[in-house]
């Protein structure tokens, strides 16, 4: 099981490549960082938690310019976004930024995308919000056709253009690995079992009851069982828990650092890496 951490960065946070540099050094094997592109004043839409929206949403970096600057930093860690929110993107622009990214990265780049939840971020991107599931389906498709080799056109509801064949095409093929983050239910495992590789669950809550239904979706797609990935976000290290993931057949865990300066988050990212090391000693 291959384990890697998460943070908020931002103007004021530890930087990419370092963060990116410290991971790599202390055997960490990826790193993901989330996005949005705002945050409207309104504040209509509560935050998750139920609290006041922290910093970090209103200064989080670019996701992609980001792991640009990580990659560059780095020479084995993989890197992603948890999440991408596909949805507010023209996908012949994503699609070009993510095969550059995975280009000049040497491969290394993991396209972890979500369906939001903040209304009049996604409505300022003309997402009707209803439709959101539907508009990040086809663009990731046609983010997907593109990546292939040869002419390739789209023709949906939503996304529409006449065919081409732009490069750089990623390094990996078919496409970098590409993991949905959001709660269980048969719409989710009906997205991922038709244009994903596996799923990203917040943390583990509930994904030992939602697997049978997941690899049932994924099975009746056709999808071979050993090619299904299972990313827990998020999570907080604990060495029981990890070992709990590895009865389920997870492939990656994630956890999740705290938003912050240099000096504390390195200093937590020393204290995951202790766990980390019992784990893999037992």
């Amino acid at each position: 099981m291959r384990i890697g951490v998460t943070a908020f960065l931002s103007d004021r946070s530890i930087q990419p490549a370092e963060l990116a540099r410290a991971a790599e050094e202390r055997g960490f094997d990826s790193m993901y960082v989330p996005e949005h592109t705002h945050i409207p004043v309104s504040r209509r839409t509560p935050a998750p938690s139920g609290e006041p929206l922290p910093e970090q949403y209103w200064r989080a970096l670019d996701p992609f310019v980001a792991l640009m600057n990580a990659a560059a930093a780095t020479t084995t860690l993989r890197l992603g976004t948890g999440v991408s929110l596909v949805m507010e993107h023209d996908p012949i622009v994503l699609a070009k930024e993510i095969a550059t990214l995975d280009h000049l990265s040497g491969g290394r780049f993991t396209f972890g995308i979500g369906f939001g939840w903040n209304v009049e971020e996604a409505e300022d991107h003309g997402v009707i919000w209803k439709k959101r599931r539907a508009i990040t389906r086809e663009k990731v498709l046609a983010m997907q056709s593109l990546w292939t080799e040869g002419p390739a056109g789209f023709d949906g509801e939503f996304v529409r253009f006449e065919p081409a064949d732009p490069f750089p095409k990623p390094v990996q093929q078919p496409r970098p690995p590409t993991l949905i983050g959001g709660g269980a239910g048969p719409i989710m495992f009906k997205h991922v079992a038709e244009y994903a590789d596996g799923w990203a669950p917040i943390g583990a809550k509930g994904v030992a009851k939602a697997l049978p239904d997941l690899k049932r979706a994924w099975e009746q797609a056709g999808r071979d069982p050993a090619t299904l990935q299972l990313m827990p976000f998020g999570s907080i290290p604990d060495v029981g828990k990890l070992e709990y993931f590895t009865t389920l057949g997870v492939t990656e865990t994630i956890l999740g650092l705290q938003y912050g300066a240099r000096d504390d988050v390195l200093r937590e990212l020393d204290d995951f890496t202790k766990i980390v090391a019992e784990f893999k000693g037992r």
